[in-house]
This record gives structure tokens, sequence and C-alpha cells, in this order.
């Protein structure tokens, strides 16, 4: 005959590991899902992350063709291109514009750039592209024809 004592211990142990059990398969489903989830998470700032990098490439200065030669373009002032993202010319344009005591004009942005600025057809190419910087919202034109920075 068994023993009750020891029977009742067997059932009482066998109760504990019944309950045990199930915390553990709970505990089990819950990092299923949770691990389910990360992966999700995970394809979707994979996803985020190459969109992001794509938009931000189409933002930078990209070269194009004129007349058979490489140019670079010059990006629309928006949140996040700075002024590097510019040609070296025209970020010293900007800068000669930004240390001049008040808005100028493009003969003396030239003569601070380095432009003959008494031959006419050498200071046409600068005011092109200081009315291109105005367009492309780095720069602002004054009713009068002078340049300042924008604020």
């Amino acid at each position: 005959m068994l023993d009750p004592e020891l029977l009742e211990r067997i059932t009482t142990r066998r109760a504990e590991l019944d309950e045990l059990e199930e915390q553990l398969a709970k505990q089990l489903a819950e990092v299923r899902a949770e691990r389910d989830e990360l992966a999700v998470a995970e394809r979707v700032l994979e996803r985020v992350t190459g969109q992001l990098a794509e938009e931000r490439s189409s933002t930078r200065p990209m070269p194009g063709q004129v007349g058979g030669r490489a140019v670079m373009l010059i990006p629309h002032r928006e949140p996040g291109v700075e002024e590097d993202a510019l040609p070296w010319d025209y970020q010293r344009i900007i800068a000669a514009v930004r240390q001049a005591a008040g808005p100028v004009m493009a003969r003396e942005v030239g003569e601070v750039v380095g432009v003959d600025v008494s031959v006419k057809a050498k200071l046409e190419p600068l005011r092109s592209k200081l009315i291109k910087l105005v367009d492309r919202g780095w720069l602002r034109k004054l009713p009068d024809g002078r340049f300042t920075t924008r604020l």
C-alpha cells in the first residue's frame, strides 16, 4: 500500500509544476510575440532608412549635363540642406554677401570674390549666379537690385 503522505507530496508537486508550466508557456508566448514585433520593426526601420537615404541623396547637388559638359545643379534651400551642399564658388558668393555691412550690389560682391568688375562681360556671370541663389532661396534681392542674405 502506498503512503498517503507521499502521495500528497507528489500531487502537490505536480500541481506546482503544472502552474509553473502554465506561467512558462504564457511567458514563452509573450517572448515570441515580442520577437515577431521586433522583426517587423527592423524591416520597417530598414525600409525607412533606405527611403531617407534616397531623399537625402536627391537634395544634394547633382551633376547635370549642359552642352556636353558636367555642371553642378544648385539645390533649393530647405531644412537639412546646408551651404556646404553648394559648389565652392557659390559658397564664396554667399560669404561675400554675408560679410558686407548691409545689402550689396553685384559689383561689390565681384570685388570681394576677385572678378574683374571693370569688364561688364565678366560681371554678368556673377550676377547670374546671384540671381540663381535668390531663385533657390539662399539670398534675397531687394527692389533696388541689391542682394542680402535671407533672415
